[in-house]
């Protein structure tokens, strides 16, 4: 359909040609626009990979080096919140479990406390007192055994495939409180400050016992968690996320590599060859995942055809000149609060992953990923530039 559309454009009459792009019929204007932005100087020292799609017609409405393998940075979230969402669906529950062994006499429990973590990025000091108040409702004033860390949902690697080692990174474990990795320590400190005598009680690490019995547990679910993850671009959410999909396999403990198998399979599913890319991590950071503008799109075209994914993913996103990660950006034009996009930023790399709605009324998705300038901001307005000119009419 392209080269219909290029050739055509080729044999206009050199009058029309010079006319304002915005008195050429759609789509050759936003062609020639797009055409004209691709020869900025930016791109003389800075790599780039640009594509744009119709859903509505369902073609290509434009590409620039789409198929280069290149760094995402967090618009990698978009493939692990596309991913989450055909595998799990939105109701799927981030849990932390509460079990016990023993026996409970006269208000003494001679039995062990069994917190079971299901990398739960939500889970907080207000859930952290719900268990306590288990706890005692049960009856229990005094513990003599241990209180077991159970973190064997997945594997013991604190932190992610080609993360930098002086980021400041939250810990990838399954028991966290309030992001912390300091669980067993607060649940033993709001025990003894809700009057349970834990003098006699030890912390260890190990695994639940096949005959605990559950006292309680909180969770939430992969709506409430998606919310944060792309809004915010909240690097701890989407390692929370790519885990949960790591865990839906039948490997034990879950591995990254389970959950970048599961994405791969996706890739193939989108009509995609899995094998020049790379997953290393769900949020980006790493420095050793590559992709392609092209495979983005695919994912952003796939998530469009299926509604459950849609109708979750679209929500998530931030909104250009009002929420998230695109509050103060295209604050101004057409762009504004048209833009629904995924926003990447790490030290080489800025991209920019979303939808919009064009003037003709058409739904167009788009990858935009630069890199190799130093600084981002000398990047992301020309990004900002070229939303605007898809949007324009």
């Amino acid at each position: 359909m392209r080269k219909h559309l290029l050739l055509l454009f080729l044999l206009l009459p050199l009058s029309l040609l010079s006319q304002e792009e915005h008195d050429l019929p759609w789509p050759m204007g936003l062609q020639h626009r797009l055409d004209s932005m691709m020869r900025d100087s930016l791109l003389d020292t800075t790599q780039m990979g640009f594509m744009v799609w119709d859903l509505t017609a369902g073609h290509s409405l434009f590409s620039y080096n789409h198929r280069q393998i290149l760094r995402p940075a967090s618009t990698m979230k978009i493939l692990t919140a596309i991913t989450a969402l055909d595998q799990l669906g939105d109701q799927h529950p981030f849990t932390t479990w509460l079990f016990r062994t023993g026996t409970i006499t006269e208000g003494t429990l001679r039995g062990d406390l069994y917190c079971v973590g299901g990398m739960d990025p939500m889970f907080d000091f207000q859930d952290m007192d719900s268990l306590v108040v288990a706890v005692k409702e049960l009856g229990i004033k005094r513990i003599v055994g241990r209180v077991v860390a159970d973190t064997s949902m997945k594997d013991t690697l604190r932190w992610g495939e080609g993360w930098c080692w002086d980021d400041d990174n939250n810990t990838l474990t399954p028991l966290l409180v309030g992001r912390k990795d300091n669980f067993i320590q607060v649940f033993l400190s709001k025990m003894k400050r809700a009057g349970i005598d834990i003098g006699h009680a030890r912390a260890a690490e190990g695994r639940r016992t096949r005959d605990a019995e559950l006292i309680c547990l909180r969770s939430h679910t992969l709506g409430d968690v998606l919310h944060t993850m792309m809004k915010e671009s909240d690097n701890l959410y989407a390692e929370s996320t790519f885990y949960q999909v790591a865990a839906s396999s039948t490997n034990r403990p879950a591995r990254a590599t389970d959950a970048a198998r599961t994405e791969r399979a996706l890739i193939e599913r989108a009509g995609l060859d899995s094998k020049p890319y790379r997953i290393a991590d769900g949020s980006g950071l790493s420095l050793y995942n590559y992709l392609s503008a092209e495979l983005e799109v695919a994912f952003l075209r796939y998530a469009y055809r299926n509604t459950n994914i849609y109708n979750h993913l679209l929500p998530s996103m931030p909104i250009a000149g009002v929420d998230g990660t695109l509050e103060n950006r295209m604050r101004t034009g057409y762009a504004h609060g048209n833009v629904k996009a995924k926003t990447g930023t790490v030290t080489g790399v800025s991209a920019l992953t979303g939808y919009l709605t064009a003037a003709n009324g058409h739904r167009l998705c788009f990858s935009i990923i630069n890199q190799g300038q130093r600084k981002a901001k000398t990047i992301r307005p020309y990004q900002d530039r070229i939303c605007e000119a898809l949007c324009k009419p």
